[in-house]
């Protein structure tokens, strides 16, 4: 069973829950803020909310790799709130030559969270969706070996490999990136889009929970993770926060072309007899809009590699960019959608499953409170519990596509939404999908993900499990890692 400060703190998280929720009910333009005043001309207030600063407290971007991984934040959308927070980690610094060559996933032993030997038994944290206990018990050690070099231009990573400073670094120390000179020399890393929780209605890329819990994805996984900001209910009912999913996604196929058009513009640029053609390219360039090209990923992002990641209603979203992404076939290339990971998706019906019976008054989101979320983000006139966003599993949905991303499930012992989650990764094996899952004991909703649980053994186990899982289709020289 979960401790008992979890069941404290789960009593005061869903007395406060429930009054914002139930306030936004009553009110439901009392929470709409209006940004700028050109926001006036955007009709519907299609402007919309990211974030709610008075609910949760936000963590400022870094662009220096204090911790191992350097951040910044990017509004994408002119219309709209939509932004990113980049998470970039250290590991990009290895260079072409050096340990990890370029695309090789770091060691999983190399980037643990928690120093020294893991003192818990693993196995007895989570199941497969077989039933059997999942060993992976063996120690890891957190190792770091940062040359003490007084060279400035010269210096060693913590994954071993060498980097060269000069022209990395901007003003203030941050890390500055691409330059359309040196792309032939940056490692390529796998990209992640995040979509946080919330039931939709809070939550926010930039929360510090959410910071830390890509911090870690970004050093275990070995990825460029991307925390999306979609728009919050009820300034922005359904389809918002899906629609901007899929902008997210046609933004980075975007940024890898505007990418390949920047590389031809450093290709021309030499200073000789073809300056003049270098200027014309610039020009010709620069009419497509390669100037805005974002360089932390125009220097690290392989958008051939794409993993998708959704936390309870961002599994929802996830889940619908994904097919979107299958639909959309060759109209997102580069990008290619290669897995995804639903962690303890936001799933409802109807017609009640057995968890929905008996854990309807679970921790932290009940089942009354997710109805009340539910509310505030369907349209008035579209509330209904089989909606296909709701309920993966109701034939207007459609049934799964054969050729939907290898889809990882998780899920936790004392949440009432497992069961729906688990019949939808049935469905998804059905027409054969390699859509595991994994199961954690004494575990609740958001047990990975929210604040004061993501120091606990259990998420600290699921970081790394989705590691091991992730690593099998983003790895260049195979599937390296299986369960």
């Amino acid at each position: 069973m979960p401790s008992v400060a979890v069941k404290l703190y789960s009593v005061f998280f869903k007395f406060m829950l429930k009054h914002r929720l139930q306030n936004r009910i009553q009110n439901p333009s009392a929470s709409a803020t209006v940004t700028s005043e050109a926001d006036d001309t955007v009709t519907g207030g299609s402007f919309g909310v990211t974030s709610r600063p008075e609910e949760e407290s936000l963590s400022a971007a870094n662009p220096t790799f204090t911790d191992g991984v350097a951040t910044k934040d990017i509004h994408i959308d002119p219309l709209t709130s939509l932004s990113i927070r980049i998470f970039l980690p250290e590991s990009c610094l290895v260079s072409t030559e050096g340990r990890g060559g370029g695309g090789r996933g770091t060691d999983l032993n190399d980037n643990c969270d928690k120093k020294g030997d893991l003192d818990v038994d693993q196995s007895m944290l989570r199941r497969n969706s077989y039933g059997e206990n999942v060993n992976v018990s063996s120690p890891r050690r957190e190792y770091y070996s940062k040359s003490n070099s007084n060279s400035s231009s010269f210096r060693r990573n913590s994954l071993g490999g060498s980097v060269i400073d000069g022209g990395l670094k901007g003003e203030g120390g941050g890390y500055r990136g691409y330059s359309p000179l040196n792309w032939r020399n940056c490692r390529k890393m796998p990209v992640m889009l995040q979509f946080h929780g919330g039931g939709f209605v809070s939550g926010s890329n930039e929360s510090v929970a959410n910071d830390l819990f890509c911090r870690r994805m970004a050093k275990v996984c070995d990825v460029i993770v991307l925390g999306v900001g979609y728009r919050l209910a009820p300034e922005n009912r359904y389809p918002a926060a899906f629609e901007d999913g899929m902008k997210v996604l046609h933004w980075l196929s975007k940024q890898a072309n505007l990418a390949e058009c920047n590389k031809s513009i450093g290709s021309t640029r030499g200073g000789g007899p073809d300056l003049r053609k270098s200027d014309s390219h610039l020009h010709i360039a620069d009419a497509f809009g390669a100037s805005l090209v974002e360089p932390w990923l125009a220097a690290h992002g392989d958008p051939s590699r794409c993993v998708l990641l959704g936390v309870s209603c961002g599994g929802n979203i996830a889940d619908y960019v994904a097919r979107k992404a299958v639909e959309a076939g060759k109209l997102l290339d580069p990008v290619k959608v290669v897995a995804q990971v639903l962690m303890y998706p936001f799933f409802i019906g109807s017609v009640p499953t057995h968890s929905e019976i008996k854990l309807a008054n679970s921790y932290f989101f009940d089942k009354a409170m997710s109805i009340l979320a539910w509310k505030l983000f369907l349209p008035e006139n579209e509330f209904d519990l089989d909606h296909p966003a709701a309920n993966p599993l109701v034939p207007e949905r459609g049934p799964p596509l054969k050729r939907m991303p290898p889809t990882l499930t998780i899920v936790a012992e004392h949440d009432w939404m497992r069961d729906r989650a688990i019949a939808y990764s049935e469905e998804l094996r059905k027409v054969n999908v390699d859509a595991p899952v994994l199961e954690y004991k004494d575990a609740v909703h958001e047990f990975a993900t929210l604040d004061v649980l993501l120091k606990t053994p259990q998420a600290q186990a699921c970081a790394e499990d989705i590691s091991i899982w992730v690593k099998k289709y983003i790895s260049l020289r195979g599937h390296e890692f299986s369960y």
